[in-house]
């Protein structure tokens, strides 16, 4: 059972980058570890290459945080490989995720002020 500390987004924060972008896959919709590897990797723009061990293993901790849970949800038995688990946030990891996008832009929206970055968010 989780604390009430750890039910609340903002204790989850801030998010190493490899699991903002995991669980940002899934804010698109549930996924099996190799497709959210593909999605991380395409979310980076192919700068994050997650491998398998480092995948299961933020797969691991998130499911353990409450942040992701193991879906029953199948695809047709013709598109599906039985040893797949499948995943999907939970409200908790949607909140979460959420919460620390908020915190991202707030910290360009600050890097702006300082004119650190141009217009279209990129360093002079």
């Amino acid at each position: 059972m989780q604390s009430s500390e750890t039910t609340q987004p903002d204790s989850h924060l801030p998010l190493k980058p490899a699991v903002f972008l995991v669980l940002l896959a899934l804010a698109e919709e549930e996924q099996h570890g190799y497709a959210l590897a593909s999605s991380v990797r395409d979310l980076s723009g192919g700068k994050l290459k997650l491998a398998t061990g480092p995948l299961y293993r933020h797969l691991q901790r998130l499911l353990d945080d409450g942040l992701v849970e193991e879906s029953d949800r199948r695809p047709a038995a013709d598109q599906d490989d039985r040893r797949r688990r499948y995943y999907r946030l939970t409200e908790l990891g949607r909140d979460v995720v959420a919460a620390e996008a908020v915190r991202m832009a707030d910290l360009v929206e600050v890097s702006r002020s300082l004119e650190l970055l141009g217009a279209q968010g990129k360093t002079r």
